[in-house]
C-alpha cells in the first residue's frame, strides 16, 4: 500500500472523528440553541420556613355557595318576575282595552 493513500485515508478518518466530536460537544453545551417547546416553569415554592396559607373548609363552602348563587342569577331567566296584578288594576285594564276595541270597530265600519 502506498504511503500517500494511507495518509489520505487517515485524514478522511480524522475529519469524520472531528465532526462526531463537535456534534457531541454541541449536544452537551448549554449555549446550544434549544428547539421545540420550552420546558415548563417550576411553581414558585414558598420561602423556607414559611407555609403557604390554606383555606378553611368553612371559607371554601362560603365561596362555593356564593359562586353557585351568582351562576344561578347569570343563567336564570332573563326577564325579572313581575308582581301579580291587583284585581282593580286588571278590571281597569280590561275596560280600557274594551274602549279601544270599540273605537277601532267604529273606525272600520264608518270608512
Amino acid at each position: 500500500m502506498d504511503i500517500q493513500t494511507l495518509v489520505s485515508n487517515l485524514k478522511v478518518e480524522r475529519n469524520r472523528i472531528d465532526q462526531a466530536i463537535s456534534a457531541l460537544e454541541g449536544l452537551t453545551s448549554p449555549s446550544s440553541v434549544r428547539r421545540g417547546r420550552p420546558p415548563k416553569a417550576k411553581q414558585a415554592s414558598p420561602a423556607p420556613g414559611k407555609k403557604r396559607r390554606g383555606m378553611s373548609a368553612a371559607a371554601r363552602k362560603r365561596i362555593s355557595e356564593a359562586m353557585k348563587k351568582r351562576w344561578a342569577t347569570w343563567h336564570g331567566k332573563s326577564a325579572p318576575k313581575r308582581k301579580p296584578m291587583s284585581p282593580a288594576a286588571r278590571k281597569r285594564l280590561s275596560e280600557l282595552m274594551k274602549q279601544r276595541w270599540a273605537e277601532k270597530s267604529k273606525k272600520t265600519t264608518v270608512s
